[in-house]
């Protein structure tokens, strides 16, 4: 099959959408099959693999990290991307990789589906904070309803995903098809090296976050959880890892609580070998986002043989949820770090999560995870035809 995907954001860019994108990209060109994919430039200079074509792009007020495509340069592609014959369009993004995969769709006569990566009713509010919530809840349900409605159909990363939209009145055919993991990616890494090059000993409490370092991440939440945690565990480390627009905020509450010696932001680490490491010398991954459509990052901890901690809201309740590799905790500080305690202290416990995570991480192959999407892009085409 030959499928041509749009989005708003691929790497260098880091985040969950990019890496959904390389992942299904990866295991589907692996099965034989072609997959193209339209993404911004970001203005510096890398090593793209075959098959990404880099649109013009200009600077996002609100998000200095992301870009917004010219969308007259996609359109110019129009004839060259004909003569490719593609089978389907898969949009990614709901900005101008949405309405620009909608006008090649018609242009080729070729069905389209999205999959919706972000739960903006729980997310447009941390950037737009001067307008009231339940306006921009009401914008959101309504953007999303009218987007989906564009489409043949829609993938979802989680179940909890899928209900939502099902409440909006969204009936666009759907399926549930989380991103899986390419399980070789996480064979390298040293923990215990890792450590070293930071200067952090051996035997320290370490805390882990990966991921955006943005407002809907509810990053604030675990500063407060490492503040339960001095009083038993006054040499506790929490290890911020990303970037991102809540930085300056976060900054300034690690100050304001006295945890100067207890937080570390890290910035990005590459992928290939820095970030495995990372997780691979946690004692604990912790997460308290209430806005994830999935929680890849979840698996990628498990993958290591990190114990997770987390709370179960929306797309992380399909990882976490009954419990495998990790402890659910609720949004209270002082129970969240309880959990935590529990996998510091509780050396057996500690074994038998860390040994759950690597095997349940395992189930979540990027391999199957494509075969399904597969079929239901075949399925989309059958529905198209008849």
């Amino acid at each position: 099959m030959r499928i041509l995907m749009v989005s708003d954001v691929y790497f260098p860019r880091v985040n969950g959408v990019s890496t959904s994108i390389q992942a299904f990209r990866q295991a589907l060109q692996a099965a034989g099959h072609s997959v193209t994919l339209i993404a911004p430039d970001y203005g510096q200079a890398v090593e793209d693999e075959a098959g990404i074509i880099r649109i013009a792009s200009r600077g996002v007020i609100i998000d200095p990290e992301d870009r917004m495509m010219r969308i007259r340069h996609i359109h110019r592609l129009t004839a060259e991307l004909q003569a490719e014959h593609y089978d389907i369009i898969h949009i990614h993004t709901p900005f101008v990789a949405h309405y620009a995969g909608l006008k090649l769709a018609r242009k080729l006569k070729l069905p389209v589906v999205a999959t919706y990566h972000t739960f903006f009713e729980e997310y447009l509010y941390n950037y737009i904070p001067w307008l009231p919530k339940s306006w921009l809840r009401y914008v959101a349900r309504r953007f999303s309803r009218t987007q989906c409605a564009d489409l043949d159909a829609l993938v979802v990363p989680s179940t909890a995903m899928k209900q939502v939209l099902e409440n909006y009145g969204i009936t666009t055919p759907m399926a549930v098809l989380p991103t899986g993991l390419d399980l070789r990616m996480f064979d390298s890494g040293d923990g215990a090296a890792f450590r070293q090059h930071h200067s952090l000993a051996a035997d320290r409490p370490l805390l882990l976050f990966v991921g955006r370092v943005a407002f809907e991440k509810n990053i604030g939440f675990l500063l407060e959880v490492v503040e339960q945690l001095l009083p038993s565990l006054p040499d506790v480390l929490l290890l911020i890892t990303g970037e991102g627009p809540a930085e300056k905020s976060l900054h300034a509450q690690v100050q304001r609580s006295g945890l100067e010696q207890n937080v570390r932001f890290m910035g990005y680490l590459r992928r290939d070998g820095d970030l495995q490491a990372c997780y691979k010398a946690a004692d604990v991954f912790v997460f308290a986002s209430r806005t994830e459509t999935q929680g890849l990052v979840l698996l990628e901890a498990m993958a290591c043989g990190t114990p997770v901690v987390s709370t179960a809201v929306l797309g992380t309740k399909d990882v976490i949820g009954a419990g495998i590799g990790g402890l659910v905790a609720p949004e209270n500080a002082a129970s969240f770090a309880a959990q935590v305690k529990r996998l510091m202290i509780g050396k057996t416990l500690h074994a038998q999560k860390a040994k759950e995570a690597r095997q349940y991480a395992a189930t979540w192959s990027h391999t199957a995870q494509a075969e399904k999407l597969l079929a239901f892009y075949q399925d989309t085409l059958n529905a198209k035809r008849g």
